[in-house]
């Protein structure tokens, strides 16, 4: 553990750069550049709210709030994941031409999906304002499931990145279930449309729900995160990370050969 430790504290600053390129990548040439991470959401949730809120409205109080923050959340999971699957394929020109610890790449990308989504967090406090919506001081306590969801997209990204060095046709299976899980996740729909069917034992399996419902209590309910949802929301990540981290260590030594 010490060895590993001291590895990752010599390619700090391989990551740190990294982390910078993709910024730089992202808003190249844009006139607004970081800002488009707090427009972005702004805008889907006024599309989003448009489309949804003649149906959901009335049941949800704050839709708007309760809609961007649950997109949110969603939008970090899938841009975290999605672009760690990848990680190690695209990095393949620099991986064959000297040594860096391969966990870097997808590492990189989760932290980078994780710095986005703190800039759309401001666009949360912007909507909170404009709607009128009451401001808890459990507002603080968003950063307990976001650190969780953090280390969960870090495991299934490395999971995913080391599948896909192997079979290729994962990232358009993954595709698939991302937009599966989009559905299936109470974003844009009331969880209490899931009152009297199988969906309300099946939804609560699912581990974005968990971090989703935490974050949103304390936004939208004034209530910080109880026991049992920090338990839930710490073991996801725990199983999450032990897995992939498990699967990306024992299968890396031949990334070389597929890549």
């Amino acid at each position: 553990m010490k060895t590993k430790l001291t590895n990752f504290w010599r390619y700090r600053f391989l990551l740190t750069n990294l982390i910078g390129r993709d910024l730089k990548v992202k808003y190249r040439r844009s006139k607004l550049g970081v800002m488009w991470s707090v427009l972005n959401p702004l805008l889907m949730m006024l599309v989003m709210t448009t489309v949804f809120s003649k149906f959901f409205r009335m049941n949800i109080p704050n839709y708007p709030v309760y809609l961007l923050s649950g997109n949110l959340l969603f939008t970090f999971f899938n841009e975290s994941t999605t672009s760690a699957m990848g990680s190690v394929l695209y990095s393949a020109p620099l991986i064959k031409k000297v040594y860096v610890p391969k966990y870097i790449f997808p590492l990189e990308k989760s932290c980078f999906a994780f710095v986005n989504m703190l800039f759309s967090l401001i666009a949360l406090v912007f909507i909170v304002v404009i709607t009128g919506a009451p401001f808890y001081i459990s507002f603080l306590g968003v950063f307990i499931p976001l650190f969780f969801m953090f280390f969960f997209c870090l495991g299934i990204g490395l999971f995913l990145a080391a599948g896909a060095v192997y079979f290729r046709d994962i990232m358009h299976f993954w595709s698939v279930i991302v937009m599966a899980l989009n559905y299936f996740t109470p974003i844009f729909y009331p969880v209490e449309i899931w009152q009297g069917s199988i969906m309300m034992y099946i939804g609560r399996l699912n581990p974005i729900y968990w971090y989703i419902t935490t974050f949103r209590d304390c936004v939208i309910t004034g209530v910080f995160p109880s026991t049992l949802q920090i338990s839930i929301c710490a073991l996801c990540a725990i199983v999450a990370l032990a897995l992939g981290s498990y699967v990306f260590n024992k299968s890396q030594d031949n990334f070389i050969l597929h890549i």
